[in-house]
């Protein structure tokens, strides 16, 4: 039987995104809040970084779950599996990159956003969550 899907509000998925990554070590997670610029496509960009193309292929699987866990949702759009260098995640109010360091320096997407309100996440491991 389909999981029934549930509503939560941009900013439960973005928690529930950021624990996500966090599970699974993912490194210098900033969140970009999207909410108060004019015509902005969601309103909330994540963005962190993988060690390896491993390490991103595995947190986007866990947010994938994760979310899919919470919501019974899975993401809108997907790219960049094949080689897992930067893998995006679209669930329309949250986008999700994943990079590898040095992708994400080249592209830069916290300067490219710089109107958006800029918030450094620094989530609880998991144990301190239970």
């Amino acid at each position: 039987m389909p999981k029934k899907e549930k509503n939560i509000s941009p900013a439960q998925l973005k928690d529930a995104i950021v624990s996500s990554i966090a599970d699974k070590n993912g490194k210098n997670i900033v969140c970009l809040n999207m909410e108060k610029l004019p015509n902005s496509l969601c309103d909330f960009f994540i963005i962190c970084d993988g060690t390896s193309s491993v390490q991103v292929h595995a947190i986007a699987k866990a947010i994938e779950e994760g979310v899919y866990k919470l919501t019974g949702q899975h993401a809108y759009h997907r790219e960049g599996y094949e080689n897992a260098e930067w893998i995006l995640q679209d669930y329309i109010d949250v986008v999700v990159h994943i990079f590898q360091p040095q992708v994400r320096s080249f592209y830069n997407l916290e300067e490219l956003w710089g109107d958006a309100e800029l918030e450094e996440v620094v989530p609880e491991p998991e144990y301190k969550r239970m």
